[in-house]
């Protein structure tokens, strides 16, 4: 019961970091950690405006609360838009952006972005995956975060709308292709219910095809619920612990005393 990809109203989430704390205590989450959205100045929709005000809001909070639950002060940082990471205890590394020449699109903010960021392909969802899982990994290989987010977001909609990726071979060539390159970075992929809970998925990012990949390559993973609001977090954590011992995971890295440490299911 940890969950370290959480987002608060110092970025795109909906609760305080407070509300989120007592929640997680009265749910019985033995840890929780913190990752608002870096500052990104090509897209200020997300991200957070006032770093040191979320840094100090954590920080005073982790002590308050520290006889009943941990709380660690974490980043999710956009691959275009490193941040201090001296000032973290751990940073989330994401991709949710494509970029062609000088533009730069989207690819998760919903389904006329994604459709946008796919046209800067000329509509070619196989170039579109090669470009998204180049940088991404390129950006993991050198910073090498303590967590890949959501390995596979390229795929959120493809439950929802035409299916352009699940169904093409071609495609799981490119993604293992590219899995495999992150795994050499040896950092903790995350297993993401987020998608599942805001009904997007019924699978977690990444697909549990790349999941079993990882766990063949003996890839690290942690559970997360990418929360937005305070409702889900935890979501399908029992159903996906069950999954991941099927596919061949017998614990996920939690974060302890300043190290990541595998705990088992």
């Amino acid at each position: 019961m940890y969950n370290f990809h959480t987002h608060t109203k110092f970025s795109d989430g909906k609760n305080t970091v407070e509300e989120l704390i007592l929640y997680a205590i009265e749910k019985g989450f033995r840890g929780i950690g913190f990752s608002d959205h870096g500052y990104t100045a090509y897209d200020l929709r997300y991200c957070m405006k006032d770093e040191d005000g979320y840094i100090a809001e954590v920080k005073r909070l982790k002590e308050k609360y520290k006889k009943e639950i941990a709380v660690h002060l974490g980043v999710e940082e956009d691959s275009r838009s490193r941040v201090v990471r001296e000032k973290f205890e751990y940073i989330i590394g994401s991709c949710h952006y494509i970029q062609v020449g000088d533009v730069l699109c989207p690819v998760d903010s919903n389904y006329d972005y994604f459709q946008k960021a796919l046209a800067l392909c000329n509509g070619d969802e196989l170039t579109f995956a090669e470009l998204y899982y180049e940088h991404f990994c390129a950006y993991i290989q050198s910073r090498k975060p303590d967590i890949i987010g959501h390995f596979d977001l390229l795929t959120k909609f493809d439950e929802q709308e035409q299916t352009i990726f699940f169904n093409n071979e071609k495609y799981w060539e490119i993604a293992e292709k590219y899995t495999l390159e992150a795994l050499k970075a040896n950092c903790i992929f995350e297993v993401n219910t987020g998608l599942m809970a805001r009904g997007y998925r019924t699978l977690p990012c990444p697909h549990t095809r790349l999941l079993a990949f990882i766990a063949k390559h003996n890839g690290k993973i942690t559970l997360s619920s990418d929360t937005h609001q305070m409702i889900t977090l935890g979501y399908a954590f029992a159903d996906m612990q069950s999954v991941l011992r099927d596919i061949g995971f017998d614990g996920a890295y939690i974060l302890k005393n300043g190290d990541w440490t595998k705990e088992p299911f």
